[in-house]
């Protein structure tokens, strides 16, 4: 089976697992998710499973990419806040459905290795920093939308404190992988709102920068 097959199968398997949002899909069906994954996983680059990647992390499985995608409900005329770059993937999905995205990773070498992906992508509404990704961006806040791709022992008040009124996070919690869930922040003006929406399993939300690799 070809890779183009392959994705389309993937696209009709999200469809039917609950990611109904077309501008979504379509999303996801632009993006060539090969280039995000290591040699070594060329064949499964279009099944819906998490794979490794460098410095111990891990490119999301399709399905929790679509679904947390949707759950951020896009909108071309938005900003968005991505902690956890990591591979790059989500960040490509993101920046065909938003005006502009800011992503932040800790691992310098991950960081790179994304940036050249996205410039290959022409991803040219991108604006990415290695930095601490639990400080958040305040030079750039308040967001309308924050994604986090990394589970937060608790609710990261940090992160919540730079969401705009009106604004959506989307943010797994959980102190174990074994009891991860993925919540739903929206702010009003009245405070904000939390949703437990789907259980999960991300590699922890860590603070500070990590150490370069010699």
């Amino acid at each position: 089976m070809t890779q183009a097959a392959r994705k389309i199968r993937l696209v009709l398997e999200l469809r039917r697992a609950g990611v109904t949002d077309t501008r979504v899909l379509s999303a996801i069906e632009r993006v060539p998710r090969e280039i995000f994954v290591p040699e070594a996983f060329q064949d499964q680059a279009y099944e819906n499973t998490a794979l490794p990647i460098d410095c111990s992390q891990t490119i999301s499985q399709p399905l929790i990419v679509g679904l947390m995608t949707q759950m951020l409900e896009p909108d071309k005329k938005m900003r968005v806040l991505e902690i956890g770059t990591g591979s790059g993937y989500q960040t490509a999905v993101l920046c065909r459905l938003f005006r502009r995205v800011y992503t932040i990773e800790r691992h310098r070498e991950l960081l790179k290795q994304a940036e050249a992906r996205l410039a290959e992508l022409k991803c040219h509404n991108v604006t990415a920093q290695c930095a601490d990704g639990t400080r958040g961006w305040p030079e750039q806040a308040p967001f309308p939308r924050i994604l986090v791709t990394a589970a937060a022992p608790e609710m990261p008040a940090t992160l919540v404190d730079q969401l705009d009124e009106g604004g959506i996070m989307i943010v797994p919690i959980g102190a174990s992988v074994s009891d991860q869930w993925i919540y739903k922040v929206t702010r009003g003006r009245g405070g904000f709102k939390e949703e437990r929406m789907s259980q999960v399993r991300f590699v922890p939300l860590v603070s500070g920068e990590a150490p370069a690799v010699s």
